[in-house]
């Protein structure tokens, strides 16, 4: 598998926005957008397959928004809907979930970082400190998702979610190749497909975005819980 691209545009119909380490985080030219490199390389084991797993990088964010941010972080706050309440947010949380099972961790993370509520939220921003606040993240990473000041606004894709009050329904699956590099006591890392669909109300259905993500796990010993240390997307 040759290494996949660290520099992300922004999405078109099958790409999605939304979506998390202790490594680090970092941002490509965003399409257009000006570029803040807040990337640190991660010291992942030599793969087993074709080529290493990518060096981190933020998942791109909702079409017409530029991602210069960390996942979740990709837009700055804007006024709530009127009416809105609470966002919903995922329902599942790291105490649901075995906490040694680097699989279960993952996909945790990626369901609540992908899981936008536009009838509450103000941008993709929210969904990140949603994921930060429960626990999923390493601390380092939670906090430079808290610190991380958005510098583009909602795009159209988002501006039409928001018009049908919508909420997306995610969907990871495990899609792992031969590059994978092998878990240690500390580090691991994991591929997924990302599938975010819109839903909103009165039957609303919006267009499925995928993503091909990759997760990097870490904890500082065996008997410590695995949290999300970073995300790219391809």
């Amino acid at each position: 598998m040759t290494s996949p691209r660290t520099r992300i545009s922004a999405v078109a119909a099958t790409v999605l926005t939304l979506g998390l380490l202790a490594g680090g985080c970092g941002s490509g030219d965003g399409g257009g957008g000006g570029g803040e490199d807040v990337r640190t390389a991660p010291s992942a084991p030599p793969a087993t397959g074709t080529g290493p797993y990518p060096t981190p990088t933020p998942p791109p964010t909702p079409t017409g928004t530029a991602s210069t941010a960390p996942p979740g972080t990709d837009a700055p706050a804007r006024p709530r809907p009127s009416g809105a309440g609470e966002a919903r947010g995922s329902t599942v949380r790291p105490e649901d979930v075995d906490p040694a099972d680097a699989d279960k961790v993952g996909e945790g993370a990626l369901t609540a970082l992908w899981t936008y509520d536009t009838a509450a939220d103000s941008g993709p921003h929210d969904a990140g400190l949603r994921a930060a606040d429960a626990g999923w993240l390493t601390d380092a990473y939670a906090d430079r998702l808290r610190a991380h000041q958005p510098q583009s606004v909602p795009g159209a894709q988002w501006q039409e979610w928001a018009e049908h009050g919508a909420r997306t329904a995610v969907v990871p699956e495990k899609t792992e190749d031969a590059a994978k590099p092998p878990d240690s006591e500390t580090e691991a890392w994991r591929q997924w497909t990302v599938t975010a669909t819109p839903e909103g109300r009165e039957g609303w259905k919006g267009e499925p975005v995928v993503s091909a993500v990759y997760v990097q796990l870490t904890r500082a010993t065996a008997d410590e819980p695995w949290r999300v240390a970073d995300v790219t997307v391809r």
